[in-house]
């Protein structure tokens, strides 16, 4: 057997483990949050008093503004120096939590601003309030407008989290990169790493385009091409 194969085969197994232990859940984690997160942002940019509004846009304002590796040095690195520490995990997952929020929030808000006013005032003439017209009405019709943007910031986590290897967590490309203090190996263990997030990437792609195609059937954003 090649040398190369046999190294991608004896390294496959801790590569995987640590994606199911830490890259998987981090992705996870950090996309649910972060989704919460972005939703409330947009509800208090869109409905919310002015205060709140400026605050939700300033905050949005300085992430999308900054680059993720900065903001993870920053929690990780930063705020020990103001006695606030916290270990390698959760650090990463604050960060990715409202780097997430912030881009999830700007898609959200732009999926409830392109439902049509004539909604909200049918979702009121037949007795709805605010909160029912909101969750019943427009938010399952942006959710379809919503659902392509929030699916790639979804596979773009993925593969963001590889930055966590630089805050010490024991994800997958760190794990990469420990084995190749070892076999000096570089090549091989970083294609390999690659071709793991290509694998996970290529089939979240696919379940992205089946959902898409379910929503396109009752009036979703792909009935325009026909």
């Amino acid at each position: 057997m090649p040398h190369w194969l046999q190294l991608m085969l004896d390294s496959l197994a801790p590569l995987l483990w640590a994606c199911l232990t830490f890259t998987v859940p981090l992705t996870i984690l950090s996309f649910a949050f972060g989704l919460l997160l972005g939703l409330a942002s947009a509800l208090i940019r869109l409905f919310g008093p002015k205060p709140a509004a400026w605050v939700v846009r300033f905050y949005v304002w300085i992430i999308r503004g900054t680059p993720l590796l900065v903001q993870l040095f920053l929690i990780f690195y930063g705020l020990p120096s103001v006695g606030i520490l916290l270990d390698a995990f959760p650090a990463a997952l604050i960060g990715f939590t409202l780097n997430i929020g912030a881009y999830t929030s700007e898609v959200i808000r732009a999926a409830i601003t392109s439902v049509p006013k004539g909604q909200w005032e049918a979702s009121f003439s037949i007795g709805m309030n605010w909160s029912q017209a909101i969750r019943r009405t427009v938010l399952p019709q942006a959710l379809r407008v919503a659902v392509p943007p929030l699916s790639n910031t979804f596979i773009s986590l993925v593969k963001d989290t590889s930055l966590a290897a630089a805050i010490t967590v024991p994800e997958m490309f760190q794990t990469a990169q420990r084995i190749v203090a070892v076999t000096y190996e570089p090549l091989i263990l970083y294609v390999e790493a690659a071709l793991i997030y290509l694998a996970i990437s290529s089939v979240l792609s696919s379940l992205q385009n089946r959902l898409e195609g379910k929503l396109s059937r009752y009036g979703g954003f792909m009935e325009g091409r026909a």
